[in-house]
């Protein structure tokens, strides 16, 4: 795979491990009516997209799912539940990553918002001992501070250009199939890290990828 020089990564259920349904749970739980229907990995309420791009505030976020719980419910509640999916950086992710950045010029593309940012964020420092995530990459990109969200093609684009990369030296590792995907119509070479997956699985102990690994195709 000498051809491939760039990897750029997605965040949560790629390196971060995540359960939508953690959330879902707790919002139930709180009073949300429906919570799995208004909220989950592949369709959700329009403030929650809102949100990842930093279109509305904190808290008018809080606001919005307040108005589908029960009175009495605080914005504190909400938090809690909201970042109740957030679970766990493996190690081997970031062990990983150190062997990958000997080799490739690594990114970050998340979906993601100001009020899990600070959790994640907090996470690794704790755990790992740096000063942020953005510490494991040449650059990182999160969604709510840029205005864009996968799977836009202007997402990529962004990435593409303003690094100097060529889309054919290039991979993107999503675990939503339709975002591995959609990569490759900007020429980016997409995979698919399926749920009975490791993202250790795409490379070798070296710290390269395996060869004859199946890209998705748009």
């Amino acid at each position: 795979m000498s051809e491939i020089k760039n990897i750029i990564f997605d965040l949560g259920g790629v390196l971060l491990n995540i359960d939508f349904a953690i959330t879902q749970k707790a919002f139930a739980e709180l009073g949300m009516e429906n919570a799995d229907e208004k909220f989950g990995k592949h369709m959700q309420l329009g403030f929650f997209d809102q949100l990842d791009r930093g279109e509305i505030s904190d808290n008018e976020f809080f606001e919005k799912v307040l108005a589908e719980m029960p009175l009495g419910t605080k914005k504190e509640d909400i938090r809690r539940a909201w970042n109740a999916m957030i679970l766990d950086f493996p190690q081997e992710n970031f062990n990983l990553l150190k062997r990958l950045s000997k080799n490739y010029r690594l990114f970050l593309m998340s979906n993601t918002n100001s009020i899990h940012f600070p959790e994640y964020q907090s996470l690794l420092q704790r755990i790992f001992n740096i000063n942020s995530l953005d510490d494991l990459f040449e650059k990182a990109y999160y969604s709510f501070q840029i205005g864009k969200r996968k799977p836009e093609n202007g997402f990529f684009e962004l990435i593409l250009n303003e690094n100097n990369l060529k889309a054919i030296e290039t991979v993107f590792i999503d675990d939503t199939l339709f975002n591995a995907k959609t990569s490759s119509k900007n020429g980016i070479k997409g995979l698919h890290l399926a749920e009975n997956m490791k993202l250790t699985d795409f490379f070798t102990n070296e710290g390269f990828l395996k060869e004859n690994i199946q890209y998705e195709q748009s």
